[in-house]
């Protein structure tokens, strides 16, 4: 029986969906690194092969039986002598589609295991397209019995207690799990331990990096040995081939201890996650670039830096649209803040257009007074602007409201909402004041932007504003963001009833006014565009409330 085990955790970004091909150069590649490290087995993240998440493409027999053929592939390779594979994919089995791992070894497949546990919450719906496998017993490689799963089945105790039961040395799990912030020290690390602790069984978590649409996944795969010790962590947002070696202690497997990453904190954390989402969703979708208005406010600010660090300088355009309210003070500070982060700024007034629909439409408006008819119209005249050079030049059009915005109403349809993406779509007001500090702060590793600021003080200090009236400011409209933030979080992301917010000290006036809001602006939410999840329940594949619905909280 062998004695020590030498496995490569491949943290790559496999999240091409779709993309078999370019997928299967990625693993190969992953491999070939893991034999030069002089691994025996080379394990790579969940649903690697066909691109995570699937969501319905699943539902296409060609694209299962086209991840058949690469995994098919994949698995001749190791026939020479090399590294033994792990990969993960779609698995056809007459009637039945599983969500699967693979253990490719010896030029052929030895090995398949279902997910067992099928996550149907958040972001996830896999019982809509995947069935659920049998409770998985452990699989043989090179003298060991690894207890391989699939993502969801750690969470739950019983693939864990089955697997230690029928004689696996170790828990191995591929993983799909999505980023949001404190998820890996308050719930992934305890969670782990607590399979540890129940199975008395060392415990690998591998991770998958990369951005798909409205989801990031983080990386950061770990090892545990059985004395619940933490004896490798790879980095955050990184690309990692990483060897751990194992050895048997007398019946335990126990693994070397080796590189133990220091991971960002908090909001260098969601910082690194849109990042990544925003690079991710640009380069995978083919744009040149992209395209934002940059207001002279905090939200254009951070959600330029944003780019500039994803994309680089020479792949983003700002433009400033003033009309007749903007301050000089806008004007100064976005200026300011293109210069700081070295990117093209175009200055293209809209106060022509306002006349213009002024004159076109007072036939029909009559005698009536202005009012926010003709606010948003200055909010839609920017948006048709910006669209124009999204389409003139390629360059997708980036929105910047926040998650407060977007909670309560607090933008203009077919205005600032109109483009393709939109970097603070999960990220309330108050933390983008903390971001913004951040970054001034802070130049992540990866980043592509510049050290130092990046954005004037001014920004972050002056009252917010949309600028759309004579001395227009947010807090007309919105409760104080500190108050309204705090209610949101309690109200969607925890599923409190007004009653207890109301209890746990919010004034009832502002409670009413927030859930009205943000309850008579689903229309709204429907045709925003997609953003990056950074909290535990953002706007988009988690929050599926009916436009049209009679339901009245309790107060």
């Amino acid at each position: 029986m062998a004695d020590t085990l030498k496995i490569a955790l491949a943290q790559i970004n496999t999240t091409h969906v779709g993309a078999l091909t370019r997928n299967a150069e990625r693993i190969r590649a992953a491999r070939a690194e893991g034999a030069r490290l002089g691994a025996d087995l080379v394990v790579t993240p969940e649903f690697s092969v066909g691109g995570y998440l699937p969501e319905d493409l699943v539902r296409k027999p060609a694209y299962v039986a086209a991840c058949a053929d690469i995994i098919a592939a994949l698995a001749a390779d190791t026939a020479d002598g090399g590294p033994g594979l792990i990969v993960g994919g779609p698995w056809a089995d007459g009637d039945k589609l599983y969500n699967a791992a693979f253990l490719l070894e010896g030029g052929r497949i030895a090995a398949r295991r279902a997910k067992h546990e099928l996550p149907n919450y958040g972001v996830f719906d896999e019982k809509r397209v995947f069935d659920a496998g049998p409770v998985p017993g452990p699989v043989a490689f090179r003298g060991f019995r690894i207890g391989l799963m699939v993502c969801e089945d750690w969470w739950l105790p019983t693939v864990a207690e089955t697997l230690c039961e029928t004689g696996a040395e170790m828990l191995l799990s591929i993983n799909g799990s999505p980023f949001e912030a404190d998820k890996h020290e308050k719930q992934r690390l305890p969670l782990a331990v607590a399979r540890v602790v129940e199975t008395g069984l060392p415990f690998v978590f591998l991770g998958q990096v990369g951005g798909q649409d409205e989801i990031v996944f983080d990386g950061a795969s770990f090892v545990l040995n059985p004395d619940r010790s933490l004896a490798q962590l790879l980095p955050m947002f990184a690309d990692r081939v990483v060897l751990t070696e194992w050895r048997r202690a007398g019946e335990r497997l126990v693994c070397t201890p080796g590189e133990v990453a220091r991971l960002p904190d908090r909001l260098g954390q969601i910082y690194g996650a849109m990042t990544l989402g925003l690079r991710d969703y640009v380069d995978k979708n083919g744009f040149p670039g992209v395209v934002l208005g940059l207001s002279g406010g905090i939200d254009s600010a951070i959600s330029a830096a944003v780019a500039v660090d994803a994309l680089g300088p020479d792949r983003v355009h700002a433009v400033m649209m003033p009309s007749p309210y903007t301050s000089s003070e806008s004007l100064e500070d976005a200026a300011e803040c293109a210069r700081l982060l070295g990117i093209r700024y175009d200055t293209i007034g809209i106060g022509p257009a306002m006349e213009a629909f002024a004159g076109m439409l007072a036939p029909a408006f009559g005698n009536r007074p202005p009012d926010i008819t003709e606010e948003n119209i200055q909010s839609r005249i920017r948006g048709v602007t910006l669209m124009a050079l999204s389409n003139k030049f390629g360059s997708m059009l980036l929105t910047t409201g926040n998650k407060s915005e977007m909670s309560t109403g607090y933008a203009t349809i077919y205005g600032d909402m109109a483009g393709g993406y939109s970097v603070l779509k999960d990220v309330y007001k108050t933390m983008v004041f903390a971001l913004c500090r951040w970054r001034n702060a802070h130049r992540p590793a990866d980043a592509k932007g510049p050290d130092g600021l990046v954005m004037p003080e001014r920004v972050i200090t002056k009252p917010p504003s949309a600028e759309l009236r004579p001395n227009q400011k947010d807090q007309d409209s919105l409760p104080p963001y500190e108050m309204l933030d705090a209610i949101i979080e309690a109200y969607m992301e925890r599923d409190q009833s007004p009653r207890e917010i109301i209890a746990a000290g919010f004034p009832e006036a502002e409670v009413r006014r927030t859930v009205s809001m943000l309850k008579r602006n689903e229309y709204k939410r429907r045709q925003a565009p997609v953003g990056i999840r950074v909290t535990p329940r953002g706007f988009g594949r988690d929050w599926r409330y009916p436009i049209t619905s009679r339901y009245q909280d309790e107060f």
